[in-house]
């Protein structure tokens, strides 16, 4: 393997590491490694095989390369088109939690099948149902159902379960196109500018989202002027 794609594949790892807010230490552990191999491996130090790289996307919950696909991975996304329709997609308890915090992008009714029972999931759930979104279990406690109100009360918000967990960071993007102006809790107790955070700040900057850190709350402005479509991301 030359080293260009070495050093490439290290990129990739890190970021999905530091995404998950893992620290090398974390992965180390859960490939049963040192911290000093995976330093390695994310510097394009250290030759990796296949069964390795599954292995971290296993554990990262990551597709971390796509084999038998040559073409180009980013897609173009054109909106103001309504969508319908339904598509089939894996199963993943992390992406569960995702979802959930995308469902305020939906005004109308949402269902999402095969739900993991997770702590993450009551977590948000918990957050959901304090401002104002109606949850519930269906088909025999498989699905779930997330009904939003025509306005979200985030002053309501139960700031004890949003601290418990890391993935309220995900509410900033649904955020942003309901309200000019937003506060939600510290994501997990997480700082501004630390691992966790940096890559969802980066991506939303370019939708006009500015945030400021005070006292344990991240304040959102979001500048409507700014359209992602008349730059790069």
């Amino acid at each position: 393997m030359a080293d260009d794609y070495l050093v490439r594949i290290g990129r990739l790892i890190r970021d999905a590491r530091q995404h998950r807010g893992w620290t090398q230490t974390q992965l180390a552990e859960a490939l049963g490694t040192s911290q000093s191999a995976v330093n390695r491996i994310e510097r394009g130090n250290q030759n990796i095989s296949l069964e390795m790289i599954a292995r971290i996307g296993e554990a990262l919950d990551s597709e971390i390369v796509s084999l038998g696909y040559a073409g180009p991975m980013h897609l173009r996304v054109v909106g103001g088109r309504r969508l319908s329709g339904s598509i089939d997609v894996k199963t993943s308890k992390n992406a569960c939690v995702a979802l959930l915090c995308a469902t305020l992008l939906n005004a109308g009714r949402t269902t999402l099948r095969r739900v993991a029972r997770i702590e993450e999931v009551y977590r948000i759930l918990e957050v959901l149902g304090s401002i104002g979104v109606r949850t519930r279990w269906i088909n025999d406690g498989n699905d779930l159902e997330i009904v939003p109100p025509a306005e979200l009360d985030l002053d309501a918000m139960d700031t004890e379960a949003a601290r418990r967990t890391r993935s309220v960071i995900m509410f900033l993007g649904p955020l942003l196109h309901r309200m000019d102006h937003f506060k939600i809790p510290y994501a997990g107790g997480c700082d501004l500018g630390t691992r966790t955070i940096t890559p969802h700040m980066t991506a939303l900057r370019h939708f006009g989202l500015e945030i400021t850190a005070t006292e344990g709350t991240y304040h959102a402005d979001v500048d409507r002027s700014i359209s992602p479509s008349a730059r790069s991301c």
